[in-house]
């Protein structure tokens, strides 16, 4: 029972965090006129705030020593740190210049990319399925550089930055909150020295907006952090391949509000793009479930063939001991025989 309910608290602490990241191009439109990398900055400072008094709440501050005593995890760490910055102030630009549309199709790919990284990266082997949804993601990616006149480079750019971020995290391995606590704590004197500079120079939209606006730019911390805590509650609780279905609810949410919401264009030829994509995904998912499935199904055939073996094991050392107790049995009965007479 006890399973059971981690397991669905697991599933909604899942669709929770995806469904925040899929919902939040309708909060950065409220902080304008607040520019995007405004909004980033403050995003940063904001953002150490907040995880640094869920750190002091939870008492988690040993991994601190160990970072600084690794120069090669502490270099890692900035280069996660540069990479999602270009990411969330792409995307922050992204959907307040009403391009939702495009910035989602670069939380599609994502998948696709992180995969092309791996073999080209890591010299990983793909299976047959996998070369064929990234030969048709790449398709994809031409047909829409076609139907918008140029590359998708805002969909490029966030999908090849989330995914080396991803990368990075893999190799660094520490928590989701004190990853984001080390991160932002090197974003946080840049972020800083810019907000500084922006209300020197009285063009900071923080107190000029009013105390709503500066509550809401204050928020960011707030929007940034909650979903990655929810995401680290569902990661332990849910299996892999779950989160892996899970992850498309948010660029479905965020095409949904830039076709819905923000009534973006959708030609022809974007709507085969996207459908092209829709099919790589589609191929990615039967191919990870496939898979899934048949490496169950051979652990389960091994435990069964263990247990089996176990068995006949057993069985022999009993027989064994049987043989043993008889062997002994009637030496002692000849022993005492010979002594009686």
């Amino acid at each position: 029972m006890k399973t059971d309910n981690e397991g669905r608290a697991g599933l909604l602490y899942g669709i929770g965090a995806y469904g925040m990241w899929g919902l939040v191009p309708l909060f950065w439109p409220l902080l304008k006129p607040s520019g995007a990398i405004e909004i980033l900055a403050h995003r940063m400072v904001w953002s150490l705030a907040v995880v640094g008094i869920a750190l002091l709440a939870l008492r988690r501050w040993s991994w601190i020593g160990e970072l600084v005593r690794s120069p090669r995890k502490l270099g890692m760490i900035t280069l996660a740190a540069a990479v999602i910055t270009v990411n969330w102030g792409l995307y922050i630009w992204a959907v307040n210049s009403g391009q939702v549309v495009e910035a989602s199709l670069g939380y599609f790919i994502n998948p696709l990319v992180t995969i092309a990284m791996g073999v080209l990266l890591l010299k990983e082997r793909l299976r047959p399925a996998q070369w064929a949804a990234v030969g048709v993601g790449f398709a994809a990616v031409l047909v829409l550089a076609v139907g918008y006149g140029r590359p998708p480079w805002i969909s490029l750019t966030l999908a090849f930055s989330f995914a080396t971020y991803g990368l990075v995290k893999k190799k660094v391995n520490i928590g989701g909150l004190e990853s984001l606590a080390a991160e932002t704590a090197i974003q946080f004197l840049p972020a800083l020295a810019y907000l500084m500079w922006l209300s020197g120079t009285g063009t900071s939209t923080f107190t000029g907006q009013g105390a709503g606006h500066a509550a809401l730019l204050a928020a960011t911390g707030v929007v940034t952090a909650v979903p990655l805590v929810c995401f680290g509650a569902a990661a332990i609780r849910v299996p892999l391949s779950t989160l892996g279905l899970l992850q498309y609810l948010a660029p479905v949410f965020q095409f949904g509000l830039g076709v819905l919401y923000f009534h973006e264009a959708m030609p022809p030829e974007r709507w085969a793009g996207f459908s092209l994509v829709w099919l790589a995904l589609s191929i990615l998912t039967w191919d990870a479930i496939r898979t899934a499935t048949r490496s169950r199904a051979a652990v389960e055939a091994a435990s069964k063939a263990a247990a089996a073996q176990a068995v006949v094991a057993a069985a022999a050392g009993a027989e064994a001991v049987a043989h043993e107790a008889v062997v002994h049995g009637t030496e002692a009965a000849m022993a005492a025989d010979t002594d009686g007479r």
